[in-house]
């Protein structure tokens, strides 16, 4: 399922939401009920020619859902926000790019890869993308806690919490996460995954020098715990998501507002804030 909405704005403006925000329907009466933005169009495969208000709420206008994202292209907008799935966001934002739009992405799944590959499209055509892995603004703190406690410890692991029908692994905002801290320093490694005895695989994925552990049990949204270990002493900082889309919505709608100040790809809402 696909959900895209495109929001103008007194820069005109899109946004696309996975499932679950698009169940949310005070979550969504609070975005769309901003005097500086104004949605022009939605996007479902289900929902395809209804009205988005039938879908939503009153809280939603009344325009007709398109069936694709290239269709709720065609009315001009300034910005395309992309919660949906792994396998369908780069290209949603590649066509979006191509289309001169600014992108806001909060569709976890992407690559390294892939967003070298979007930002080269982003500068090519002159537009903005903001990608973060969670737009809470908790979120972004467990993140800018955990940068600083680097420059200190030298010692850490992160343990990523999801459900157990999430897709991918690790999820957006732990790649976001080992990104962030890869800029600080690579932890210092005692004792090499090489020289593991027994299962190596249970010591978890190496990404940019740290460990990452992915579980996926039901009962979890998102939780991210990243352990930070010295000679007698821990830091343990923690994230845990609960299942409404409220805190995801301030910061989405700051990303929305602020992507046509740049050219090309900004990682985190971190860099949005003042």
């Amino acid at each position: 399922e696909e959900a895209i909405a495109k929001a103008r704005a007194s820069a005109r403006s899109a946004l696309e939401l996975d499932p679950p925000l698009a169940e949310a329907d005070s979550a969504h009466g609070a975005a769309l009920d901003k005097l500086d933005l104004h949605l022009v169009g939605a996007v479902s495969r289900t929902h395809a020619g209804k009205k988005l208000n039938e879908v939503l709420g009153d809280a939603a206008p009344e325009l007709t859902i398109s069936r694709s994202v290239a269709d709720a292209l065609d009315t001009p907008t300034d910005v395309l926000v992309d919660y949906t799935l792994p396998d369908v966001v780069k290209a949603n934002a590649l066509a979006a790019i191509r289309r001169g739009v600014h992108v806001v992405i909060g569709t976890s799944g992407l690559t390294h890869a892939d967003f070298e590959e979007i930002d080269q499209a982003a500068r090519e055509n002159q537009v903005g993308v903001i990608a973060a892995g969670n737009f809470a603004i908790s979120a972004v703190l467990l993140q800018r806690f955990a940068c600083e406690a680097a420059k200190y410890l030298s010692h850490w692991e992160i343990v990523e919490y999801a459900s157990a029908l999430k897709p991918d692994a690790p999820g957006g905002m732990t790649r976001e996460l080992v990104h962030r801290l890869s800029q600080i320093r690579p932890p210092e490694v005692l004792n090499p995954i090489e020289k593991t005895l027994g299962e190596k695989a249970t010591r978890g994925a190496t990404m940019n020098g740290m460990q990452v552990h992915a579980i996926r049990l039901p009962g979890y949204t998102i939780s991210v715990e990243i352990i930070f270990g010295e000679a007698h002493e821990r830091l343990t900082l923690r994230y845990d998501a609960g299942t409404a889309a409220a805190p995801y919505i301030e910061g989405t709608l700051l990303a929305i507002r602020r992507v046509k100040n740049f050219v090309g790809l900004v990682r985190g809402l971190e860099n949005m804030l003042d």
